[in-house]
């Protein structure tokens, strides 16, 4: 069988009742997989800013370098388990080197920190896409179940997210750094245990792909993938010491790769063509959301230290808990949510879905900016900040496990994998944006220490904020608009 070609596919959710076994197994690998990647973002800026004494504006670059890296990797990762090595082998490769990533952060070495983010970027790019794809392959297509099981997956995701953001973030800020990054890598080797012990069970799905005479890809070449993701590595240390040098790459590989999902999309059949239309203007949309969400990572985190109240609690640990938290206890009840309305067959479409996020991503931004003005002492309330960032949580489980469903439904079968990477490539931009939007909330600092008062950086955050709200509210608009025109051209699937 060729998991490349649609009429021999086999799925495993085909006669079971609920979801088959084989999601948990890829719920608790991506689970482990992003305690340690979301334990070792949790530090990353503050280790900047008081380690290390980059000032807001440079760790706002890199972070956004990094976060840029991580998610452009996976076009190209996407790419390499679709022709050469299939989805387990590069799952696999991807751990090994992220587990080593986190271990070499683990150093306390001035070299470790660059080493070990180029480490992780490398692996994310061959873990993050292939594992998602391998989430749509249980299911065949127009299964109603695809969109629940993408939810639940995404709680996977945000259980490790929250629990690793709490237990290395407080293990990083409050007794040593390195022992945060140390600590992430040990949950990443638990991460490629389970799924290396438990992936037999996932029949003939994922394998290393043939070629069009039907003979499996040799070593040989497979060997290239291994090899160039060892090469890439002192690239990405070159672009963490040149972060500036990120806008003049992000850009033109956007366009170049949007450029060629056009132009594969005008080869497919008048279907297939609008599906894949469809898929890359939401894609596009998705941009604009990853750089306002993910000010989460960088600006926020720094927000919260120095004009949010969290009781005494380490900033990194409550800014990278909260989030998933809510994920956690909201996931099953989109899941089971999105099951009932589609039984009911009024389930919102994918374009409608993606506009509910931009419109809740806004509100919960204004909701920042509502508990800035009530603030006392520059100090903003937990009430408000708990408020803006649940809706900063329903407004992704609108987008983000919908987009990874939606890149299964709409992309032709032997272009998930590419498709998948165009996804994560989108966010890659977004990430680079949400670094440049950091800087526009940069504090003035000093070794480490701010050199304004708290009242003063609450009105430079707030600010920000509130424009954020305007662009957010105006996008969901935009696509409300659209939504007519994406259905039809989506037609044939649930999107």
């Amino acid at each position: 069988m060729s998991q490349n070609t649609a009429t021999t596919e086999t799925y495993i959710a085909d006669g079971v009742q609920g979801h088959p076994k084989q999601l948990a197994l890829l719920f608790f690998t991506e689970m482990w997989e992003r305690f340690s990647f979301y334990g070792m973002r949790a530090l990353l800026v503050l280790f900047m800013v008081h380690q290390l004494k980059y000032a807001d504006v440079k760790a706002n670059l890199i972070y956004g370098t990094y976060t840029a890296l991580v998610y452009l990797m996976p076009l190209f990762g996407g790419i390499a388990a679709d022709k050469l090595l299939g989805y387990r082998k590069a799952i696999i490769l991807g751990a090994i080197l992220m587990a080593a990533g986190h271990l070499i952060l683990a150093i306390p070495t001035e070299w470790s920190f660059f080493a070990g983010m180029a480490f992780l970027i490398s692996g994310n790019g061959f873990f993050k896409p292939n594992i998602s794809t391998m989430v749509g392959r249980l299911y065949r297509p127009g299964d109603a179940r695809r969109d629940g099981a993408f939810s639940i997956f995404y709680m996977g995701v945000n259980l490790g997210a929250a629990i690793g953001g709490l237990i290395c973030g407080y293990v990083g800020q409050e007794i040593n750094w390195h022992y945060g990054f140390g600590l992430a890598g040990i949950f990443m080797v638990l991460g490629l245990i389970t799924f290396i012990f438990g992936q037999k069970s996932l029949g003939e799905i994922g394998l290393t792909p043939k070629d069009e005479s039907g003979t499996t890809i040799p070593m040989s070449k497979q060997s290239i993938v291994y090899i160039a993701s060892l090469i890439i590595i002192p690239i990405f240390i070159f672009l963490f010491n040149n972060y500036t040098l990120m806008g003049k790459i992000m850009f033109p590989v956007c366009i170049v790769a949007t450029l060629g999902m056009i132009f594969i999309a005008f080869q497919q059949d008048k279907v297939a063509r609008n599906k894949m239309l469809t898929a890359i203007v939401l894609v596009a949309f998705s941009v604009l959301f990853w750089a306002f969400y993910e000010q989460g990572g960088g600006s926020l985190n720094l927000y919260t230290e120095r004009n949010v109240n969290t009781f005494g609690l380490p900033a990194a640990a409550v800014n990278n808990f909260i989030n998933p938290f809510y994920i956690i206890l909201l996931s099953f009840p989109f899941a089971w949510m999105w099951l009932a309305l589609s039984k009911r067959g009024k389930e919102p479409s994918d374009p409608l879905k993606f506009a509910f996020a931009f419109l809740q991503l806004g509100i919960g931004f204004l909701l920042f900016v509502t508990g800035a003005k009530l603030a006392l002492n520059g100090q903003v309330g937990f009430f408000w900040y708990a408020m803006g960032y649940l809706l900063l949580t329903t407004g992704e489980l609108c987008l983000s496990p919908i987009g990874l469903s939606m890149i299964t439904k709409l992309s032709p079968t032997k272009y998930t994998g590419m498709m998948m990477g165009f996804w994560f490539l989108a966010s890659a931009l977004g990430q680079h944006l949400a670094g440049w939007i950091g800087t526009l909330m940069a504090i003035p600092s000093e070794g480490g220490a701010t050199t304004v008062s708290a009242i003063e950086s609450l009105g430079i955050y707030s600010g920000v904020f509130m424009k954020i709200f305007y662009v957010s509210i105006t996008g969901g608009l935009v696509l409300l608009l659209l939504v007519p025109i994406l259905k039809r051209w989506a037609r044939g699937t649930n999107a």
